[in-house]
């Protein structure tokens, strides 16, 4: 077992023995990008985006969303050829402003449409958006990614 000496700076990093036949390895590095040819650089687009044509950036205002992880000051990847259905953060016009909220979809009818429709916040001061039957409700596009800078 180890003492409590080992910790006092952090726990060890790198090779430590797990017990008497199995020694166990910690990476303590990523490596270097110019020596390892296994390292390949990320594209974020291919690696968040599916449909670039019909991708856009968007940030975010407000806390309404906070909930759902979303942010004041966050940046959304919002894709415009993804169906909206129940459940989903989407960016829809009200009155000719952009909101982002999470679609919620009652009453579904084959054939019919939907039954009753709203935008949901995820926090306790924003009111529901009730889409009446003969407002037409217009969603921009679904939050795919959403994208955070870290303060420190």
């Amino acid at each position: 077992m180890n003492s409590d000496g080992d910790f006092e700076n952090g726990a060890r990093v790198g090779r430590d023995n797990a017990g008497p036949t199995s020694p166990r390895r910690t990476s303590n590095a990523f490596g270097s990008p110019g020596t390892d040819s296994t390292v390949k650089r990320i594209d974020l687009n291919d690696a968040l985006i599916k449909h670039p044509d019909a991708t856009f950036v968007m940030r975010a205002a407000g806390e309404a969303m906070h909930g759902a992880g979303i942010s004041d000051g966050d940046v959304l990847l919002v894709d415009r050829a993804i169906t909206a259905s129940h459940g989903a953060v989407v960016i829809a016009v009200v009155d000719g402003e952009l909101l982002c909220r999470r679609l919620e979809v009652a009453g579904e009818k084959p054939g019919r449409g939907p039954g009753q429709v709203r935008l949901v916040a995820t926090d306790d001061a924003t009111s529901p958006v009730d889409i009446g039957p003969a407002a037409q409700l217009e969603v921009w596009g679904v939050v795919t990614t959403v994208i955070k800078s870290l303060s420190f």
